[in-house]
């Protein structure tokens, strides 16, 4: 059947090849993870790699909302792919001869996460192009479900195969899997957005007009601005320090750190699954809050006073059943609002602001770990006895400190915002917009 009469295919098509792309990707950085853990035994090290994606990533984003809306997205997602390949093709080079080293893994982080500036907004963007306005809740759970079953396996078949015949052929797979998502693209239609508003002829004009159109709309406002806090909060934490608490905590045992994330990877599909079946909730902005609070305050905590492989999973496993309930109705309330003829300039600038915490986070929360919590757990004052009934005492016991604060700060985040009329009121103008909508 030809994609071009059958937009949901060309959906179903592009969902196969960036989720198995995203298992290959996710293969490759568990693996470069645990290298550079290896090397240097440093929380700091660990969380550099996600700084230096997130940065170039926000210094991108401005630049690639604005070719989103001007270029095919087919052609932005491709080349954004393809770009992306060429740095794993340059860590297999480096590492066949002998020569990888730290500042390697930070500059092709660096690199690819330029290249996923481009590729976020296209696909985003994409899905209101090809899915029903009642399929966006669905089709972002679905988005979700790939992104999870590529973090519940990568972990596992990356620990697996570097251990059997090591990182290079973890890189072969990425690039295995970057093809199938290149032929993907390859083979599908995707139809242009209707142009309702035509892009200025002034570029940097355009640059503005994304941050204009949020800051100008109080609801967009706050729910990005709580999207920045709900990403710096888990940056702090599930992105900077999991791991390396995880293997602190365990002796280095990268099986414990596996299986923690296999029991996250089931639980995002369990939420995927979940909000797939819900289908089309009306409230999304209430649900995207209470579900924001509800796992900051129970799965961070869960999180901290856990001390075996069993604890972790189980909160990991929560943690990770919540994230579909926090961002499939976020994204759909984006893609139901927002105009597609503007969505890669706005959906770019909203980007850009959300991550921008992630890199302070990444930085705040290996210096944090290795500076302040870990040293203050190990010795004898008042915060070791303060929280080692809570949370225990011996390497990585700081770093589950850290946890404790993010579950209290994440959580109040949350049912504040339910506070926020601005933001509730999201859910009746994107119902007045339906409404409007299939009414012409």
């Amino acid at each position: 059947m030809n994609s071009k009469n059958n937009p949901l295919r060309t959906f179903y098509v592009l969902l196969f090849g960036q989720s198995i792309s995203l298992l290959g990707t996710g293969m490759t950085r568990f693996a470069v993870m645990i290298w550079a853990y290896e090397q240097t035994r440093s929380a700091t090290a660990l969380a550099l790699l996600g700084f230096f994606n997130c940065l170039t990533y926000i210094m991108a984003s401005p630049f690639a909302g604005v070719v989103v809306d001007r270029w095919s997205r087919r052609r932005v997602m491709f080349f954004a792919d393809l770009s992306a390949g060429l740095t794993t093709v340059f860590l297999l080079f480096t590492n066949l001869t002998g020569s990888l080293q730290l500042w390697h893994l930070y500059l092709t982080i660096g690199l690819a996460g330029i290249f996923e500036a481009f590729q976020e907004p296209a696909f985003t963007s994409t899905v209101s192009l090809v899915v029903p306005r009642d399929g966006y809740t669905r089709a972002n759970g679905l988005l979700g479900l790939g992104r999870s079953l590529a973090r519940m396996f990568a972990p596992v078949f990356a620990g697996l195969v570097q251990q059997t015949v090591g990182l290079n052929f973890v890189l072969c797979i990425d690039l295995f899997t970057m093809a199938l998502a290149l032929y993907g693209l390859f083979i599908i239609h995707i139809p242009n957005a209707h142009t309702e508003t035509k892009p200025s002829e002034n570029f940097w004009g355009e640059l503005r007009f994304g941050l204009d159109y949020i800051f100008k709309h109080a609801g967009l406002r706050n729910l990005t601005l709580s999207f920045f806090m709900v990403n710096l909060f888990a940056t702090l934490t599930y992105f900077a320090v999991l791991s390396p608490m995880i293997l602190a905590r365990s002796g280095g045992d990268e099986t414990a750190l596996g299986i923690v994330r296999l029991a996250m990877g089931v639980g995002g599909i369990l939420g995927g699954v979940w909000i797939i079946a819900w289908k089309n909730p009306q409230k999304k902005a209430r649900m995207y809050l209470i579900a924001t609070g509800l796992s900051f305050l129970i799965c961070d905590a869960s999180m901290a006073m856990s001390d075996s492989v069993v604890g972790w999973s189980i909160a990991g496993f929560l943690a990770e059943v919540t994230i579909p309930l926090i961002v499939s109705p976020y994204f759909a309330l984006w893609q139901e609002l927002v105009p597609n003829s503007i969505q890669g300039r706005v959906f770019s600038s909203r980007e850009m602001i959300q991550v921008a915490s992630q890199p302070l986070g990444y930085l705040l929360g290996g210096l944090m770990a290795d500076r302040i919590f870990e040293p203050a757990m190990l010795s004898q004052g008042w915060f070791s006895s303060l929280f080692g009934t809570l949370v225990g005492t011996g390497p990585g016991a700081g770093m589950a400190s850290m946890f404790l604060f993010t579950s209290l700060f994440g959580g109040l985040l949350g049912f504040v915002g339910l506070m926020l009329p601005s933001i509730r009121q999201l859910d009746e103008e994107r119902i007045y917009k339906e409404q409007t909508t299939l009414q012409a």
